[in-house]
């Protein structure tokens, strides 16, 4: 059985063309156009490019948008200046500050500067902790991407038993609350599972956040299940997944490739987070 493949290149296409509707009801209703400001603070050229696709998403579907690139020797405190007058700012709903920060600045606390109203990036404690008792409000982007894509592509979540491969903060621990909102019941494994294979062989739902090269072999896929595969290696042969793509699309009921899976649904997302905010916004006017 060959797994069918999850477009999520396509499946972001649908989801932005779904906001940028929803940005035409909410003007039309007198309402405000949603404002995202993402600030970037020196020339990584991979946090370039990632600044002026979520630039072009922003225009594709009727936002504002506010971007603030700074010299790389910027100073924290004009940093965390810079986001407070963005906090303060009633045109602007979502705040993105890219990441990685140069070395003198302490990234913790300019996420906690942000407004917990406006962190469409979902990182703040705040909406974390929201997250974490099952009444969230900005959740992070790509996990928030990955259940999206299961959903999209068919997936029984409920009563599905679910493995998330990968622990971190960003995209382990919030994939696994939600999938646990879906009523899956939900294993983490990390460096420590012993006989992960075995784990992942038991897995209706799997989803490979480690950031290994292929390190979930395809015989660890147990025949038709989902493979939601969040890693992106470069490598000698190219951009490869978490998976083996091959060996696990031939057992898996459906399976993201790697690049165009997960990696479209970040930005898709950070749209509908920025969409909500302003939609709460004017609910607070």
């Amino acid at each position: 059985m060959a797994a069918s493949i999850i477009d999520g290149k396509q499946i972001a296409a649908d989801v932005r063309a779904e906001v940028a509707a929803e940005v035409k009801k909410m003007q039309a209703a007198g309402g405000p156009t949603p404002g995202l400001a993402v600030v970037l603070v020196g020339e990584d050229p991979a946090s370039q490019v990632y600044v002026n696709n979520k630039d072009k998403a922003c225009q594709e579907v009727g936002f504002n948008s506010f971007k603030h690139e700074l010299p790389a020797d910027t100073s924290e405190e004009d940093l965390l200046a810079l986001v407070e007058e963005l906090n303060g700012r009633e045109d602007v709903h979502g705040i993105l500050v890219q990441l990685p920060l140069p070395g003198h600045i302490d990234a913790e606390r300019v996420l906690m500067a942000i407004s917990p109203d406006k962190d469409v990036d979902g990182f703040h404690p705040m909406n974390v902790g929201r997250l974490a008792v099952g009444a969230p409000v900005f959740v992070s982007c790509t996990p928030a991407g990955v259940i999206e894509l299961l959903k999209r592509s068919g997936a029984e979540l409920e009563g599905a038993d679910a493995v998330v491969v990968g622990r971190s903060n960003i995209v382990g621990k919030p994939v696994a609350l939600l999938l646990l909102q879906e009523n899956c019941t939900v294993t983490i494994c990390h460096s420590r599972t012993k006989d992960l294979a075995a784990v992942c062989r038991g897995a209706d739902v799997l989803v490979a956040a480690v950031g290994v090269p292929e390190m979930i072999k395809g015989d660890w896929v147990k025949e038709g299940a989902t493979v939601i595969d969040v890693g992106i290696n470069r490598t000698d042969d190219g951009l490869v997944g978490d998976v083996e793509f091959e060996a696990a699309a031939e057992r898996a009921r459906a399976i993201t490739p790697v690049p165009g899976g997960v990696g479209p649904m970040t930005i898709a997302m950070l749209l509908k987070n920025t969409l909500l905010a302003a939609e709460l916004a004017s609910r607070d006017r």
